[in-house]
């Protein structure tokens, strides 16, 4: 990656904050840590050290203190606001930066001397008594941050709908995927791919906001097809067993990777990509497909239709005929599959990189450090499209 253009003269100290994570927050915080060394930062990152184990932040120059963070909100949770204290009175930091609302909640807790940013990746879907705690934390972290960053305009403005005085967009842009290791051919005969059949790929951790079964039962329609599609999914998470009573029952062609280091090469061998999610901010796969011309089918949900513009084919949530329609048009259509693909590439073109976000983040970071008391000046610019 090359180094990003820091704002001169900030060489301060960061805190970046996760809870549990096996994939793209963990992604984008490695992403962050590296580049921000690169540019004269000092960073430290504070999470679960299975978090450290997976992304290994120490690997990018990055400190790592553990502060266990789960999933959902526990009483372990005062522990972690301890272990928290703990670490940002050690290493002294000019700037909080935590992601997600549960690292939110447990930053705000904290009530560090340094001003707190919090990103907000994901949006509450839950109903009942765990729909109603989230709800209750997003308020606390929306009003107790100094500056909430949406992944996408619509968690911008839940932010600023709950009370948060200063929130921006702050795109989180797909780490670059290394070169394919293998040929398209190599790949697609791991799988027992005909060259006449198409492969269509999905990538994600298995959990029900991902609504694999969906595509699940949109694919066991395509069984009758000649040559029938066979359909990989790549991830693993809580969903795992009731997608593959799913898969086995419905007599689908998908077959349940699990977790997968080659995503690069999945793509290099795929026809087509999917996403089914009932919401995504800039879903790490959707990009990541597109980048590398692979066309994509993706719910019209969150992020994603000002992340793609007309550059994938979208349908509705929780649609199998929907996403049964539009994934037959394609294979049916060998020119529109180019063209998508094409226009994927050309759109995705137009994206923040790597380099870009960091760069913003920094640009944030030196105008919330500006002043003796952490905040910026009244009427400073902001770095970022938003709300403030």
């Amino acid at each position: 990656m090359t180094k990003p253009s820091l704002p001169a003269g900030w060489s301060g100290t960061v805190a970046l904050l996760l809870a549990s994570s096996t994939g793209g927050v963990g992604q984008h915080v490695r992403s962050l840590a590296r580049g921000l060394v690169a540019g004269g930062a000092t960073v430290l990152v504070c999470g679960p050290a299975a978090t450290q184990e997976q992304f290994d932040f120490t690997g990018v120059g990055a400190g790592f203190a553990p502060v266990e963070i789960p999933a959902s909100p526990t009483p372990a949770d005062a522990r972690a606001v301890l272990a928290l204290r703990r670490a940002l009175t050690a290493a002294r930091v000019d700037v909080v930066h935590a992601h997600g609302l549960r690292a939110g909640l447990v930053a705000v807790l904290a009530r560090p001397s340094a001003p707190i940013v919090v990103t907000w990746h994901n949006a509450v879907l839950a109903g009942g008594l765990r729909g109603g705690v989230s709800r209750l934390v997003e308020r606390v972290v929306a009003r107790g941050a100094r500056v909430a960053l949406g992944a996408s305009t619509d968690l911008v403005q839940r932010a600023v709908a709950l009370g948060a005085t200063d929130a921006r967009l702050a795109p989180v842009a797909a780490p670059t995927l290394p070169a394919p290791g293998r040929r398209r051919a190599a790949v697609r005969a791991e799988f027992g791919v005909r060259p006449d059949q198409p492969l269509i790929v999905s990538v994600g951790r298995l959990h029900p906001q991902k609504r694999y079964d969906v595509l699940i039962d949109a694919a066991a329609r395509w069984r009758t097809r000649t040559p029938p599609p066979v359909v990989v999914i790549a991830g693993s998470g809580p969903a795992y067993l009731p997608l593959a009573a799913r898969t086995s029952a419905a007599r689908a062609p998908v077959t349940l990777l699990g977790h997968r280091t080659d995503v690069a090469d999945l793509l290099a061998g795929a026809d087509l990509a999917v996403v089914t999610s009932d919401w995504e901010a800039r879903q790490l796969f959707a990009q990541e497909a597109m980048r590398a011309g692979v066309p994509l089918v993706a719910t019209g949900v969150g992020g994603l239709p000002e992340l793609v513009g007309d550059a994938a084919a979208l349908v509705p949530a929780g649609d199998v005929d929907a996403v049964d329609a539009a994934v037959r048009a394609l294979l049916d259509d060998p020119q529109a599959r180019a063209d998508l693909a094409r226009r994927g590439t050309e759109r995705a073109a137009t994206w923040p990189t790597e380099a870009d976000t960091v760069a913003v983040l920094a640009a944030l970071y030196a105008e919330l450090t500006a002043e003796p008391t952490g905040r910026a000046a009244p009427g400073s610019d902001a770095p970022m499209t938003g709300h403030r």
